[in-house]
């Protein structure tokens, strides 16, 4: 399982809040989700997504799309991916192991 640490950014909105772009990419998300392909976290600054890899890069792609479909001309998406193979981990087993050593 991978986790995707993703951000998109749309250029060229009409001001500075891109807040109705991101609740967008959350509903789409939220899909995929039922689907039970991925689950994921909203941070004030990202969207953390985790999954089997050949998932969240489909995933990216379709919530990079978004803006485009809503008459941008630009759009920017930052990707990092953590995909560990050694064993199966989520995204809370990584805050587990780092409290652990905060006890």
């Amino acid at each position: 399982m991978a986790i995707v640490d993703v951000v998109v950014i749309p250029v060229g909105t009409d001001g500075p809040s891109v807040s109705k772009y991101i609740a967008e990419i959350q509903i789409e998300l939220e899909k995929f989700k039922k689907q039970g392909k991925i689950d994921y976290q909203l941070t004030p600054m990202n969207t953390l997504i985790e999954g089997d890899l050949e998932d969240l890069l489909n995933v990216v792609k379709v919530i990079h799309e978004l803006p485009f479909n809503k008459g941008l001309d630009r759009v920017c998406t930052n990707i990092r991916i953590d995909d560990r193979r050694d064993k199966q981990r989520k995204m809370n087993d990584k805050l587990t192991s780092v409290e652990k050593h905060l006890s």
